[in-house]
């Protein structure tokens, strides 16, 4: 691993089109901000419609000899991107730290997780194999291959800026297809540091694209109105993937989308509370509670809630709350002001309505986007919080008596991309796994993310899987051919 310090000043910031940095045509920046001090560190460009044209066209002109590839170069060249992200793993995670605030044991986290991604689709990338059978009347063999569904617009959110791009673009390039990468404008260095590296492992120009855009509706749209662009892969809320989903319809775009969650947390009297307390602490304040996968709701049996609720709360409370670069921070501040005023608004109306503050509550006075661990008992079931994706450091306790007012709360809700269940009875914890409507389900654990695994979820959680073989097809179209040789 590098473990030379990070040189802000040298890392590219100029949009990544044709296997070259370079400006947009506005000339036009965009400020990225230090959520701890609120200081402007760097600044991107600001890519035009002409710019996302462009960057169509560079995808469009590698986009032959990309899918032409023979799956073993493809493979090699992901395998080089991983080993340089494990390279760089230091200098990417305190970059990490500085876009976003979060601690940096949770952006090293990330990184190792990011590469990850490249090592798996590395592997799957020689591994796309067709179907041949006979069809059922004998009169024809139905050959099926698969092939890069083309040109692919990705779209990354701020929360985990180099997780999300490779989770995206591994596949992506596995299955032969070239695209053009979106990134939040929160975090856009750690894109273009990742885009960096692709280029020095030998991932050909115009194969991956990045373009920062302070007027992202404008310059998706017209991505998507190029009639090459035949794939959309989107991370980020329900409401901007709505918006997207009409507009991909106009061409008849393939989607995969990955949206809000509002995931359940259930405590079983029989769980085993050291192991639901630790697995808590994980799903709930992993990147300081902005996730998806963030435990939203807690739900405890009455006999051990307040158990449950007194330990958490220890536990929360005594987190080191402070700049993310900090030996022993442990919580980091949240992305922007308006995080943090969304977070207070909804402990606020929790705490009106009945909600008692075991431990914080409260933005501290001093200087950075930061709120502290927050632990609320006996939280109304009209509260906002519980209906709301919160994305930040606050757990929501609500008591419930039987396993079926468990599910029930459970899916109370209009998402359904993770849920979390404690309990030692295995038959208890297998039945309301199935009976929870999520596409993922945490059984007697505090984390389900793996490369290895279908990620995504049901209902307005999103359409499709990132991650597995699953991720890889996402990125395929399946074209069937029938003949005989009789």
């Amino acid at each position: 691993m590098n473990q030379s310090p990070l040189n802000i000043d040298t890392m590219p910031t100029d949009l990544f089109i044709g296997g070259a940095f370079r400006p947009s045509s506005s000339a036009k920046r965009i400020d990225v901000y230090d959520p701890a001090s609120e200081k402007v560190i760097a600044s991107v460009a600001d890519a035009t419609t002409e710019d996302a044209l462009a960057a169509v066209e560079a995808a469009s002109a590698a986009a032959e000899a990309w899918a032409a590839t023979a799956p073993r170069k493809r493979s090699t060249i992901l395998m080089r991107c991983f080993e340089l992200m494990t390279r760089d793993a230091e200098k990417l995670a305190q970059l990490i730290t500085m876009e976003n605030g979060k601690a940096l044991a949770d952006a090293r986290g990330e990184v190792a997780y990011a590469a990850e991604f490249f090592r798996w689709y590395a592997e799957e990338a020689v591994r796309i194999n067709g179907e041949i059978s006979v069809a059922p009347s004998g009169a024809a063999r139905t050959i099926v291959q698969y092939q890069p569904i083309g040109i692919a617009l990705l779209i990354t959110p701020w929360n985990f800026p180099a997780a999300m791009a490779t989770r995206k673009i591994g596949p992506a390039l596995a299955a032969g297809c070239t695209c053009i990468l979106k990134p939040a404008t929160e975090t856009p260095l750690t894109a273009y540091a990742i885009a960096d590296l692709l280029a020095e492992a030998g991932v050909p120009a115009g194969v991956v694209n990045v373009l920062t855009t302070s007027t992202a509706g404008r310059v998706s749209n017209a991505i998507l109105d190029d009639h090459r662009v035949r794939k959309l892969s989107f991370t980020g809320s329900t409401e901007v993937g709505r918006v997207l989903l009409r507009k991909a319809a106009d061409s008849v775009i393939n989607c995969s989308m990955e949206l809000g969650g509002n995931a359940p947390f259930v405590v079983f009297d029989d769980a085993d509370i050291d192991a639901a307390v630790e697995g808590a602490m994980i799903a709930k304040m992993r990147n300081g509670g902005e996730a998806c996968t963030a435990a939203n709701r807690f739900y405890v049996q009455r006999g051990v809630a307040d158990e449950f609720s007194r330990r958490l709360a220890e536990r929360m409370g005594a987190l080191v709350t402070d700049d993310g670069l900090k030996d022993g921070t442990q919580c980091g501040p949240l992305v922007n002001k308006a995080a943090v005023e969304k977070v207070g608004a909804l402990v606020d109306d929790a705490r009106k309505k009945g909600a008692r503050v075991l431990t914080g509550g409260n933005a501290p006075q001093r200087k950075g986007f930061f709120y502290m661990p927050t632990v609320l008992a006996d939280v109304a079931p009209n509260s906002d919080l519980l209906g709301e994706e919160i994305f930040g450091p606050v757990a929501p306790i609500v008591a419930f008596d039987t396993e079926a007012e468990a599910i029930r709360f459970a899916n109370a809700t209009e998402y359904g991309l993770v849920a979390y269940v404690y309990t030692r009875d295995l038959a208890r914890g297998l039945r309301v796994s199935e009976r929870i409507e999520s596409g993922m389900i945490a059984l007697n654990r505090g984390l389900v993310s793996d490369p290895a695994a279908p990620f995504g979820g049901v209902k307005q959680s999103g359409l499709g899987r990132e991650g597995a073989h699953h991720g890889l097809l996402e990125f395929m179209e399946a074209k069937y051919i029938s003949t005989n040789w009789s």
